[in-house]
């Protein structure tokens, strides 16, 4: 009985032009490309924390690293000295900007 069920899909040939599979050969090579790409852009992990370099955090907080040397002298941001290198904490830069955060007045 379950011969027949299924006895019209034992005679087709499966191959990758078949339309499901094509679909998941597509799928999968997009899968892949999304994990190559967050593996490329991940950092490990030190004591729990992302550490990020002066291009990062000038990247990301559309400033100069010339502005962010400023900011280093004045004491005005944390940061790590590693011979020539120069690291900032992640959890860091968020806390500087949500200590510097200002509400709206006006709505």
């Amino acid at each position: 009985m379950d011969r027949d069920r299924y006895s019209d899909v034992g005679n087709d040939l499966i191959t990758q032009d078949t339309p499901r599979i094509a679909a998941l050969l597509i799928s999968m090579d997009r899968t892949l490309e999304k994990l190559e790409r967050t593996m490329k852009n991940s950092k490990p992990l030190l004591k729990g924390e992302h550490y990020l370099t002066d291009k990062e955090v000038s990247k990301r907080l559309n400033v100069t690293r010339q502005t962010l040397q400023q900011y280093r002298n004045r004491g005005e941001i944390p940061y790590c000295q590693l011979g020539g290198k120069i690291l900032y904490r992640a959890g860091d830069i968020e806390k500087m900007l949500d200590e510097n955060y200002c509400e709206a007045y006006r709505l």
